[in-house]
C-alpha cells in the first residue's frame, strides 16, 4: 500500500472506551452482513454509553484499498478489518504489544512483526477444504472419502461432467486467486513450509517445481471443461449460490461457507473433504485468523477503539456470534454446528497440523490481486508456464 502521513502517536495503554464515534471498516459477505454487524456493535454500544460505532462498507474494493482512500483523503478509519500488517505496512497500524489481553487470542503469535503485536483475532478459519454436492457424486458414482490425491481429484471432475455437471465450482472478484491458492499451497506449502520466505529470498521460483506443477494442473481442469470459463463474471456471491442450487458439484472454499448453507438450510446436502495433494495425505489444514482487526495508527479515538477491539476478540457474547456466523474455530468455544459443520471439525481433528500465512511467510502487498489476475487469465487462454513468469516478474519487480 501506498499511503500517507503516518506520523500519529500512540497511547502506552489503555482501559475503558470514553466517548467517541468509531468509524470501521469491515468485511461485508452473505455471511456477515450489514444487519449482522449492526446488531453486535449495538451490543457494544448499549454496554458503553458515549460510544458510537459506524460500519464502513468497502464495497468492490478490498479493506487494504478502502484503507488506503481513507488516508490519502485525509480522513483515516479507527479500526479496520481483514488487513494483514506487513513489515511494509506496520507503520498505519497500532502497536498492541503492551496489552496483556492479546496474548491469548488465536494465532496472535504467528502475525507478529519483529515481535511486535499489531493484529488480533476472534478466531480460526480453516480453509483447504473441498465442499461437494452429494447427490452430484452419487449419479457419478463416487465415494468423497476415495479422494486423497490431486490424480483422484482431476478423475473425479471427468466423472462428474460425463454425468452432466459443472465438475468445479468458481467466480471472478477475489475467488478465482483464492481457489487457486487453496489448491496449491495444500501441497506446496506442506512440502516447503517457509516456501514464501525462500520466494522472498530468491531461492524458489512460481515457474519451477511445485508452483509450476499446480498451475499446469489448473490449466489442464480449464482445457478440460472441468470449470466454466463464464463463471469469471460471476460475483462470488453468485458463484456459491450456483453451488447451493446444485448448478456445480463442487467448491473449494473455507469454512466460512458452512453457515451459507445453513442459512440456505441445505447443509444435509453437501458434504466435505480434505483438500486433495500430490504428498502425504491428510495434509495439514491451510488456516488463517478469522474476523481479525487493526488499530489504525492515525486515529483520534486510539483509547476506544483499542477497548472495541479488545471486545470483539474476548467477549464470549462477541466471539461466538463471530465464530457461528462465519463458520470459524477457536478452542475453549463452542456453537451448535450443522452435519456440515461437523464435517469440517472431523477433517480438523485428523489434521497432522495446519500452516499459517503470516509475517515473513506472508506473501507480498498485493501479490493476492495479481494473483487472481494471472489465474483469471490462465482460465481466459494464457499458459500455465507463461502466467508462472509473469507472477516471477511481478514479485521481483516489488522487491528490487
Amino acid at each position: 500500500m501506498v499511503l500517507a502521513g503516518c506520523a500519529a502517536k500512540t497511547p502506552a495503554s489503555t482501559s475503558g472506551s470514553g466517548s467517541a464515534h468509531l468509524r470501521v471498516i469491515m468485511n461485508v459477505t452473505p455471511n456477515l452482513t450489514v444487519a449482522f454487524w449492526n446488531d453486535l456493535f449495538s451490543k457494544y454500544e448499549k454496554a458503553h454509553p458515549g460510544v458510537t460505532i459506524s460500519l464502513e462498507r468497502t464495497g468492490t474494493i478490498q479493506a487494504s484499498d478502502k484503507l488506503n482512500q481513507d488516508l490519502a483523503a485525509g480522513d483515516p478509519p479507527d479500526i479496520v478489518q481483514q488487513v494483514t500488517p506487513t513489515a511494509q505496512t506496520v507503520k498505519l497500524f497500532t502497536d498492541l504489544s503492551d496489552q496483556s489481553w492479546t496474548k491469548d487470542t488465536p494465532l496472535v503469535d504467528n502475525y507478529k512483526i519483529n515481535g511486535k503485536t499489531y493484529l488480533v483475532g476472534a478466531g480460526q478459519q480453516v480453509q483447504s477444504l473441498v465442499f461437494y454436492n452429494k447427490e452430484a457424486f452419487q449419479k457419478a458414482g463416487l465415494d468423497a472419502s476415495a479422494i486423497t490425491s490431486v490424480a483422484d481429484l482431476t478423475d473425479a471432475m471427468g466423472k462428474l461432467k460425463a454425468a452432466g455437471y459443472v465438475p468445479l465450482q468458481t467466480a471472478g472478484q477475489w475467488v478465482t486467486g483464492a481457489q487457486f491458492t487453496l489448491f496449491n499451497d495444500s501441497t506446496t506449502m506442506t512440502q516447503t513450509p517457509n516456501w514464501i520466505k525462500q520466494r522472498t529470498e530468491g531461492k524458489v521460483k512460481f515457474s519451477e517445481g511445485q508452483y509450476l506443477d499446480s498451475l499446469k494442473t489448473y490449466q489442464s481442469w480449464v482445457e478440460d471443461g472441468y470449470l466454466q470459463k463464464s463463471d469469471l463474471g460471476l460475483a462470488y456471491a453468485d458463484g456459491q449460490t450456483n453451488f447451493l442450487n446444485g448448478k456445480s458439484a463442487m467448491y473449494m472454499m473455507g469454512s466460512f461457507f458452512v453457515p451459507a448453507a445453513d442459512q440456505a438450510k441445505k447443509s444435509d446436502q453437501f458434504g466435505v473433504f480434505s483438500m486433495p495433494t500430490t504428498g502425504k495425505y491428510p495434509t495439514k489444514q491451510f488456516s488463517n485468523i478469522a474476523d481479525s482487526y487493526v488499530v489504525v495508527k492515525q486515529s483520534k479515538n486510539q483509547k476506544a477503539a483499542i477497548d472495541f477491539v479488545k471486545w470483539l476478540t474476548t467477549d464470549k457474547t462477541a466471539v461466538t456470534a463471530e465464530l457461528a456466523a462465519d463458520g470459524n474455530f477457536r478452542a475453549g468455544y463452542s456453537y451448535k454446528m450443522s452435519s456440515l459443520g461437523d464435517g469440517v471439525q472431523k477433517i480438523v481433528n485428523a489434521s497432522p497440523g495446519g500452516f499459517v500465512e503470516a509475517a515473513d511467510e506472508q506473501p507480498l502487498t498485493g501479490f493476492s490481486t495479481e494473483l487472481t489476475s494471472q489465474i483469471q487469465s490462465l482460465i481466459s487462454g494464457t499458459s500455465a508456464k507463461q502466467v508462472a513468469q509473469n507472477l516471477d516478474k511481478w514479485w521481483d519487480s516489488q522487491t528490487q
